[in-house]
């Protein structure tokens, strides 16, 4: 099977993808096709926040905020480190970082697709 690049990457030459990579990238998709989930990723792309300052900035309780966390902490997607008394949680990965920053690039405010920068 050969390889081909991939769209809008002209030149660069991309296996493709494994029935095992589609299936994991479809959950994480999923995953954060929650609103709540993907304001909670927002919020820890940018700081660490432990739970309570979490549920405060995103308006929700702290035992929903609780299992939102729980579900990306599963997947990976967070961690989570003790902090004294409190649990602090971050991303690290920065792939995690890149992937919601362009979601947020690539959505303008008004929930519309934002206009690609001028070349």
């Amino acid at each position: 099977m050969s390889t081909s690049p991939a769209p809008g990457s002209p030149g660069v030459e991309h296996p493709p993808p494994t029935p095992a990579q589609l299936r994991a990238a479809a959950e994480t998709f999923a995953l954060l096709a929650s609103p709540v989930r993907l304001h909670l990723m927002w919020l820890i792309t940018h700081a660490s926040y432990d739970v309570s300052t979490l549920a405060r900035h995103a308006g929700i309780s702290i035992a929903t905020v609780s299992q939102h966390l729980a579900k990306l902490r599963l997947a990976g997607l967070i961690t989570a480190r003790r902090d004294g008394r409190r649990t602090l949680y971050a991303v690290e990965d920065p792939h995690v970082i890149t992937l919601i920053g362009q979601i947020f690039d690539h959505i303008a405010p008004d929930g519309s697709l934002a206009p690609d920068p001028p070349r």
